[in-house]
């Protein structure tokens, strides 16, 4: 069914009115009985110490003298030795000298911009120095910083809930999607930019806020991007709202110029010179170079610990082990020093990026002993890890790219820009003169990377961000004022989607479905067959799998033990396909989780613990969400006959856009790509219909997460009624 084969008319289900109608149903029920609202009422703190601070007009001495109290001023609690020896260090940060003249700007103006490079102390102290300038707890307000990645704004509110000598979660605390570690008491929140976006759909004004810092700007995030659009217009009609944009590079122009000329305070990292080695020619295999340059580093190099930069969880714990395995060789060989081994991407547990920021190993018979962090590009800018000296630097990262024609969002390994190689190469100089081993030419660097990577608003697809918009009042799209306009098609590829989705009417104005799936923190479409899962009677089941859609993949297929792995998930296979084989993994990791022994349960049948966890705690997340909106909460047995037609349909209510229609060998999409199914399905055969999760694009082009779709499930689609079944 290819693009001229397509019909003009909308794509609706003829029983589309399910989700319509639930979504009525709960508007209905929150306006005759409203909840109480989920936001804490902010706590007032006596003024204390800060009786005679006036707020914004506070001096660099002023803070200072607070900060050397014996007691600590905002919790009233003597201050422990721990606190003054990293008062110390925190003084030492470049940013610190310039205290004086931040304060200077951010009192005499209502935005500012601020280029900290990395290292300058810019993300853990420009926050501290407007606490004690803005006293956000004397009058019931909050700062928010905001962050791209999930593991900076935990990590980061850990490191200054400590440098304040407060407790994680009260005066200092984060909110990332599915963990809120905040309280009424809490005036410094840091939280991922999403998160911010998603109270500025509830509180159009973000009125608990009294500063906002956006940090990290320069990565150009999707959410980043629109709440630059956003905060443009709050500073309109919120004079007393100061707002601080937060660069680690030095194209503060760009802002500047966006913010109506913003005045600019620019500090220094503390940097030591690097050296960049290249490769002489071209590397065929990335990975393989990177773990050899690796472990060549340790065998020849001084002492200093490693940062090898990857695109993916997959390939990093791949090149954990092998280079685990094979310094264990070099250590009983040659004698090397011992060799600690870190992952570090966005989806690790807290308590395991931590791991990060441990010492290295000790020296062994005068050999040095070292970590290696593998990361991905998380580690470019937003984290900073001390005793790094050895950057390896393959040139790749995994980049989002939308092709509206064809409806794929894809996340694509592709190289880097020269901003982002020279950001990586600087994590060397931190400590000490570095080195940077590029694992490409130099020919390659000057001529064939980009100058800067593309922002996020310009490769993807913009569903989420129209709902959104729509959510916050925005419904001029057209001259809503983006720092960088997305492409006309993108932007009318996502209007369709949603009118599609029935979550905007054909003016393009929200309706009661739409109004209920921007409330959950889903793409529109995972969001919208929640919704309507209740009236096929397997909300539970739909809930089990929305969930394991939004975290990495549950089944581990380690390199030297694939068969084993496949065999194992063999055990879990539904004939339908891959959803209900979802289904299958997670009741049966709740059994074993309530037997004991879920560890060895986890080893014999190759699960990841830690995915099936997360995927248990946004499900239970998205559960209480469901309670509060009254959306019914039903389930159908795996042995009632109808369950798997209750499945079908209640997966179709999201997915009916993404069916593939079975052509020759493989299958063509209803936007008529040529496709494969992912050899990872367990569907053992090839149906003439299948729905799918997610297009692939690697040397072929392959759906992944299928289930298998009868003709007459499709007829009750107008999309399809001109085809012949």
């Amino acid at each position: 069914m290819g693009e001229s084969d397509r019909p003009t008319k909308k794509m609706r289900i003829v029983d589309t009115s399910s989700g319509e109608k639930i979504a009525e149903k709960a508007e209905e029920e929150l306006r005759q009985h409203p909840h109480s609202s989920r936001d804490q009422t902010l706590e007032f703190h006596n003024d204390g110490e800060f009786k005679d601070i006036i707020p914004h007009k506070t001096t660099a001495k002023q803070a200072q003298n607070l900060e050397d109290s014996i007691n600590n001023p905002f919790t009233g609690r003597p201050f422990t030795q721990k606190y003054f020896d990293i008062l110390k260090i925190r003084r030492d940060l470049p940013v610190h000298s310039q205290r004086d003249e931040f304060l200077k700007i951010f009192q005499s103006t209502q935005i500012m911009v601020f280029v900290g490079e990395t290292g300058s102390g810019k993300t853990t102290q420009i926050p501290q120095f407007v606490l004690y300038d803005d006293l956000p707890h004397l009058k019931g307000t909050q700062v928010a910083c905001t962050q791209p990645r999930r593991v900076a704004a935990m990590s980061v509110a850990a490191r200054v809930a400590d440098e304040m000598d407060v407790q994680l979660g009260e005066e200092v605390g984060y909110n990332i999607r599915f963990e809120n570690k905040t309280t009424n008491k809490t005036m410094l929140k840091y939280m991922t930019d999403g998160m911010l976006l998603r109270e500025a759909m509830e509180d159009h004004n973000l009125s608990r806020y009294s500063v906002i810092i956006l940090d990290e700007a320069h990565e150009r995030t999707l959410a980043t991007d629109i709440l630059m659009g956003l905060l443009k217009q709050i500073a309109d009609r919120r004079k007393d709202l100061k707002i601080i944009i937060m660069s680690a590079t030095l194209d503060a122009e760009k802002f500047q110029n966006y913010f109506n000329e913003a005045p600019l305070l620019a500090v220094p990292g503390r940097t030591h010179p690097v050296e960049i080695y290249y490769t002489p020619e071209y590397q065929k295999d990335y990975l393989d170079s990177a773990i050899r340059t690796v472990l060549q580093i340790h065998a020849t190099e001084g002492e200093g610990d490693i940062l090898l930069f990857l695109t993916g969880e997959e390939e990093i714990e791949d090149a954990c082990r092998k280079i685990s395995l094979e310094g264990d060789e070099l250590i009983r060989e040659q004698g090397s020093g011992p060799l600690s081994v870190y992952p570090l991407y966005g989806s690790l547990p807290p308590h395991q990026q931590q791991k990060i920021f441990e010492k290295a190993p000790e020296p062994y018979n005068g050999r040095p002993g070292r970590k290696v962090i593998v990361a991905t590009n998380i580690a470019e800018t937003s984290l900073t890890i001390d005793g790094i000296v050895y950057v390896v630097d393959p040139g790749f990262s995994k980049q989002k790219v939308y092709n509206p024609r064809i409806r794929v969002e894809s996340l694509l390994v592709s190289p880097i820009s020269k901003a982002s190689a020279q950001q990586r190469a600087g994590r060397a100089g931190r400590t000490r003169p570095g080195k940077c081993f590029r694992l490409y030419t130099e020919e390659a660097y000057k001529k064939e990377l980009i100058e800067a990577t593309y922002p996020e608003i310009l490769r993807c697809n913009l569903s989420s961000v129209v709902l959104l918009l729509k959510k916050v009042g925005v419904d001029d799209l057209v001259h809503f004022d983006f720092m960088d306009p997305p492409a006309p098609e993108t932007m009318m590829r996502a209007l369709e989607e949603l009118n599609y989705l029935a979550v905007l009417n054909d003016d393009g104005d929200l309706t009661s479905l739409g109004r209920l799936a921007s409330n959950f923190p889903l793409d529109p479409l995972l969001a919208v067959m929640l919704i309507g899962s209740a009236d096929h009677k397997c909300s539970e089941e739909i809930l089990t799998i929305v969930s394991l859609l939004n975290v990495p993949n549950v089944f581990v297929r380690p390199a030297n033990a694939r068969k084993y792995a496949d065999e194992a998930k063999l055990n879990f296979a539904d004939q339908s396909g891959d959803f209900v084989t979802l289904i299958n993994v997670f009741n049966e990791f709740q059994e074993a989780l309530n037997q004991g022994g879920i560890n060895q349960w986890c080893r014999d049948n190759f699960i990841s613990y830690r995915t099936m966890q997360q995927a248990i705690n946004i499900r239970k997340q998205l559960y209480r969400m469901m309670e509060n909106f009254d959306i019914p909460i039903l389930s159908t047995s795996q042995d009632d006959k109808k369950f798997n037609k209750y499945i079908t349909r209640a997966l179709l209510g999201g997915f009916f856009m993404q069916v593939a229609i079975k052509s020759g060998k493989g299958y063509k999409t209803v936007d008529g790509q040529d496709v494969l199914v992912h050899p990872s399905t367990v569907l053992p055969t090839s149906p003439e219909f299948l729905l799918y999760n997610e297009l692939v694009l690697t040397s072929k082009t392959y759906i992944r997460t299928v289930h298998s779709v009868k003709g007459d499930e499709l007829k009750k689609f107008q999309f399809f009624s001109d085809y012949k079944f």
